[in-house]
């Protein structure tokens, strides 16, 4: 099949994920093997406290398709995505693919991101609000900011998603390559939301993923950097200056 045979990446950050690492890597090891082709950028930063760089660097010894990238450089986790999707453009992959760590998003889903990327979308998001998508071990506060945060997206900026707040997607390297060079306002999880603002008029589809939220959590200045870019581009619209990247 085409989608098996695309030089493609998986970037994802990894903050504090010694309990589910070895579970993780080896689903997307699994996933790897299937499709016979692809590579992960695991990102980590000095959020982590435990012993996650250690077995990034351990499993990168032994299996060359996981890369760790050491970036105590990062501000927050804007910067930890963007590392790897620099990282991914610099090794020239065709597609790369941007999921969370520690189970929230089900590596089994990769193959259906390559599918949609290789039928002529420029953009693959996840969706947990289509048919067949889902949210589970997550609180109330988790899921109705997501629902809240899409219907906000979709009103004040003109988009038309069923998600706007996930982070499980993926982008040709043109694409990429486009976004990386753009000055980005989000500093936390609103970067899911600006990224689908920005790229709303692109070739895309949504796919329904099943999405965990092991964090329970959503703090403050998260949700000030999201209202703040939020209103930041509504401005922009009714002054005539949407943003967009062509």
């Amino acid at each position: 099949m085409l989608f098996y045979e695309n030089n493609f990446a998986i970037v994802t950050p990894m903050a504090n994920e010694e309990k589910e690492f070895a579970e993780y890597t080896s689903a997307l090891a699994t996933e790897l093997d299937k499709l016979q082709c692809g590579c992960v950028y695991m990102v980590i930063d000095s959020v982590t406290k435990d012993r996650t760089l250690d077995l990034a660097r351990a499993l990168s010894a032994r299996d060359k398709r996981f890369i760790t990238i050491w970036a105590p450089e990062n501000r927050n986790i804007v910067d930890a995505y963007l590392r790897g999707y620099r990282e991914a453009l610099k090794n020239g992959h065709d597609i790369i693919i941007e999921m969370d760590a520690g189970l929230s998003h089900d590596p089994r889903a990769i193959p259906m991101f390559l599918r949609v990327l290789n039928e002529g979308n420029e953009c693959a998001f996840g969706s947990r609000f289509i048919n067949g998508g889902s949210i589970y071990k997550s609180n109330f506060k988790r899921t109705f900011l997501s629902k809240i945060g899409t219907i906000m997206s979709n009103v004040l900026l003109g988009s038309n998603m069923h998600d706007m707040t996930s982070g499980f997607q993926g982008f040709h390297a043109s694409t990429v390559a486009e976004f990386t060079a753009y000055p980005l306002k989000s500093t936390a999880h609103f970067y899911q939301t600006e990224l689908r603002y920005l790229l709303r008029k692109k070739r895309f589809a949504e796919i329904p993923i099943h999405y965990r939220a092991p964090s329970p959590s959503v703090s403050d200045n998260a949700i000030k950097n999201s209202l703040s870019t939020l209103w930041y581009y509504f401005k922009l619209r009714l002054a005539g200056k949407a943003a967009l990247i062509e």
